[in-house]
Parts: C-alpha cells; structure tokens; sequence
C-alpha cells in the first residue's frame, strides 16, 4: 500500500482528525448564536427607536426587514423580534 494511502487512513482513524472536526461544528454553532444574537439586539434597538419616534421611512423600513429582519428570521430567529417588527409594520411611513 502507498505511504499517502496509509497516512490518509491514518488520519481518518485518529481521534484528533474527529477532534477537529467536532471543534469546527462547535465553532460554526457558536458563530451563528453570537450572529442571531447581534441581529437581535440590532433589530430590537432599531424597532424601540422607531415606535419611539412613532414612524419610519421607507428606507429605514427597507433596510431593517431586507438586511435584518427577514435573514434573522429565516436562520432561526425567536418570536420577540416578530413581535417587534408587527409593531413597526404598523407604523406611518414617512417621507424622507
């Protein structure tokens, strides 16, 4: 058997090639939880602000349910920005 073919199963066989390999879903499961959770605070500081402020432009609008909103919500998001953001869709549209 070839030297490359005996290093390869080798390293199939190794716990530290399995190590790795579940240290990397770890990883990419810990940055999509840190992303949700910026996306949320982002979202819910932006949907205060407007209720607050009692409207919205177009563009705010846009930019929070294009680039936000809708790609937090189809990575998982929870119910407490849905929530939010019935409360923005709500809001008079201003111009400007």
């Amino acid at each position: 058997m070839p030297t490359w073919a005996t290093l390869v199963i080798g390293m199939i066989g190794s716990t530290g090639l399995w190590s790795f390999v579940q240290w990397l879903i770890t990883r990419k499961s810990a940055d999509k939880d840190l992303l949700l959770g910026l996306a949320h605070d982002r979202i819910l500081s932006l949907c205060s602000e407007y209720i607050k402020r009692g409207d919205i432009t177009r563009s705010e609008y846009e930019n929070l349910s294009k680039y936000l909103y809708k790609p937090y919500i189809a990575r998982g998001g929870n119910g407490v920005v849905k929530h939010m953001m019935e409360q923005v869709d709500r809001l008079p549209v201003k111009e400007g």
